[in-house]
């Protein structure tokens, strides 16, 4: 049996990137790249060739025609779209294309924290909106959330020896900071990648591949282990958390009063973040399996994800990589 073509669309991202490496680490892939013509030459495109990933010149705003060939002998499709609107609606083109080429598998842009499918999270919807035309194709799918990153799950330090890396999003803790979230380390995200686009179990389902579940309470118990220092603690909405649903009122509000796209509003994606994984408690393993997720603990429970602690070991002694990302992409 020869080696499963995958196209990865959003590549050079932050979760296209993990794909990639994930992909290519555990060595029966052929990897392609679809890029945008305007982008093919940048740097970043040159560092995927240098690894050995094929690139195929593919616009999702152009003809479906010209998408339907940069599928040519592709087995599986890969979406690392950013979280806006347009991007998202671009998906539709490359299902449509996908289900004309044959595409064996397609791999919507989920890989988010679990949630309501509508009602709670806007990009959520804008996603649902997208799994449901895959479903109208009739086209192979596998939908995959992988929880909230460790990269944006701890918070800054008073020596400020994490200021480099830290986004400051954890800085407040939700309610009393005891309820439970999954969270993943972003380069694992390709490593579970390798294991659910071949399993035949993860065919038209949902999958839930996370690394570990914490409270915000854990998080900064763990912090304060780790590091020596002790942690101001702020339990913002603690004696009301309707505080929580006003701020994304009051987002929703100002977004929808704005001409821009509202799904790239950070303040009401953020808001939104927060009160479905902080107060509502969605993003957990039994959350999704109500939904009717499979978990990754339950499909591959020998998986060896990167502990936690670990990490924050990196991030505390100045090894982890720089603050490169913004919400997750």
């Amino acid at each position: 049996m020869g080696k499963i073509r995958v196209a990865i669309v959003g590549a050079t991202g932050h979760t296209g990137g993990s794909v990639v490496n994930g992909l290519l680490e555990e060595g029966s892939f052929v990897v392609a790249a679809l890029v945008r013509p305007m982008s093919i030459e940048k740097p970043i495109v040159g560092a995927l060739r240098r690894q050995g990933v094929e690139v195929r010149e593919a616009d999702l705003e152009g003809p479906e025609e010209e998408l339907v060939r940069a599928l040519n002998n592709i087995d599986v499709v890969i979406s690392c779209v950013r979280e806006s609107k347009t991007q998202q609606q671009d998906q539709i083109s490359l299902a449509n294309a996908a289900k004309i080429a044959g595409v064996k598998r397609f791999v919507p842009c989920g890989f988010g924290v679990v949630a309501p499918p509508t009602g709670v999270m806007r990009l959520r919807e804008l996603k649902e909106i997208v799994y449901n035309h895959i479903k109208k194709l009739w086209l192979p799918y596998t939908i995959v959330d992988i929880g909230w990153w460790y990269q944006i799950a701890f918070p800054r330090l008073p020596s400020g020896k994490v200021d480099y890396v830290a986004m400051g999003i954890a800085d407040e803790i939700l309610g009393g900071g005891n309820v439970p979230s999954a969270i993943t380390d972003l380069r694992d995200i390709g490593r579970y990648l390798a294991k659910i686009i071949v399993d035949e179990r993860t065919r038209n389902k949902m999958v839930f591949a996370y690394n570990t579940v914490m409270t915000q309470n854990q998080i900064y118990d763990l912090m304060e282990e780790i590091s020596h220092e002790k942690l101001e603690r702020n339990y913002l909405y603690q004696v009301a958390d309707n505080t929580i649903y006003d701020r994304v009122s009051e987002c929703r509000l100002s977004a929808a009063s704005s001409s821009t796209d509202p799904t790239t509003s950070h303040p009401l994606i953020l808001a939104e973040h927060k009160l479905s994984w902080g107060i509502r408690g969605d993003n957990n393993p039994d959350y999704a399996k109500y939904l009717g997720y499979l978990t990754s603990k339950e499909l591959y429970p020998d998986f060896e994800s990167t502990p936690f602690g670990d990490y924050l070991r990196s991030v505390i002694g100045g090894t982890s990589e720089g603050r490169t990302w913004g919400l997750q992409d």
